[in-house]
C-alpha cells in the first residue's frame, strides 16, 4: 500500500475502530447533503472589497494550487471562518 497522507491515516484508524455507519436510503441522504451543498454555495449576492495587492496574489497563488477560481477560494474562507470551520492561530 502506498504511504497514506494525514487525512488518509485519519480515516483508515477511524474505519478500523468501526466508526462508520451504512447509510440505508444513499439516495435520500445523497440528496440531503446536495440540497444543504446547493443552499451553502448559492451565490446571489455581489461584494466588493479593497486588500492589499500581496495579499490579493497569495490568494490567487493559493486558489491556482487548489485548482479553484480565487473569487471561490475568498467565499469559501469567509464561510468556515463564519461557520467556525476556520479559527485564528494563536502564538
Amino acid at each position: 500500500m502506498k504511504d497514506l497522507n494525514a487525512e488518509e491515516k485519519q480515516l483508515l484508524e477511524s474505519y478500523e475502530r468501526d466508526e462508520w455507519q451504512s447509510v440505508s436510503d444513499h439516495r435520500a441522504e445523497a440528496d440531503r447533503y446536495r440540497k444543504y451543498a446547493s443552499a451553502t454555495y448559492k451565490k446571489d449576492k455581489r461584494v466588493n472589497i479593497r486588500m492589499s495587492e500581496k495579499d490579493l496574489t497569495a490568494i490567487q497563488k493559493k486558489a491556482l494550487e487548489e485548482g479553484i477560481p480565487y473569487q471561490t477560494l475568498i467565499s469559501s474562507i469567509l464561510h468556515k471562518y463564519i461557520s467556525g470551520r476556520l479559527t485564528e492561530k494563536r502564538a
